[in-house]
């Protein structure tokens, strides 16, 4: 049995603002950096065999803290990087409806029928993205491990473990620095944490 824990990378300018993200290389902003350290606090205590991320800098720079506490190296995990825009890469959601109104009323409506121009489909990432973990599931068979990624990834991930198709996209939570756990059985997955955010709550009350 293989634990896993996903975690959401922290906040990032572009986060605060709405843009497309992707492959586009963002560094954390300085509330993306204090979730890194509260995810950090929160999992100190856990017994980790191994913590892997998305190598992009949100990911990575979330991901460090957190080996840190746990007394690991970060391992890049290429299958779990960020969907790639394409052409949508760095627009905000209002340049998107302007640029490709058929386009956004798809991914809105029906995400699973979008493939972004000169980009990827919710299924290239979950067929990356689960061969990835099931690797990782492999690697270390009896042990937890964490997975630092992104947000349309760790959605995906979480529908194929519950056996749903990506039309449930949008039903999946996943905030900044947030936790959701998979269980990995021989019977197949169990989603036993979804969409954590306890630990920033700390974080919250000292903005007030």
């Amino acid at each position: 049995m293989t634990r896993v824990l996903l975690v959401r990378h922290g906040e990032t300018e572009w986060n605060r603002v709405e843009r497309f993200r992707g492959r586009t290389d963002i560094e954390l902003n300085e509330t993306g950096h204090r979730q890194a350290r509260a995810v950090a606090q929160r999992l100190s205590s856990w017994q980790m065999e191994a913590i892997y991320s998305s190598p992009l800098k949100r990911a990575l720079q979330t991901a460090q803290p957190i080996a840190q506490a746990c007394g690991l190296e970060v391992q890049p995990l290429d299958g779990i990087i960020d969907i790639e825009y394409g052409d949508c890469a760095g627009l905000s959601p209002q340049e998107f409806s302007t640029r490709h109104p058929d386009l956004f009323e798809t991914w809105r409506d029906a995400p699973q029928e979008v493939r972004f121009p000169r980009g990827e489909s919710l299924d290239d990432v979950r067929r990356r993205a689960w061969r990835g973990m099931d690797e990782v599931c492999s690697t270390h068979a009896h042990g937890t491990v964490i997975l630092v990624s992104h947000v349309v990834v760790n959605r995906v991930l979480i529908c194929a473990a519950l056996g749903v198709g990506n039309y449930s996209f949008w039903k999946i939570g996943q905030d900044n620095a947030a936790i959701s756990i998979i269980e990995a059985e021989q019977a197949g997955y169990r989603l036993l944490l979804l969409n954590d955010t306890c630990h920033l709550e700390s974080l919250s009350e000292r903005r007030i």
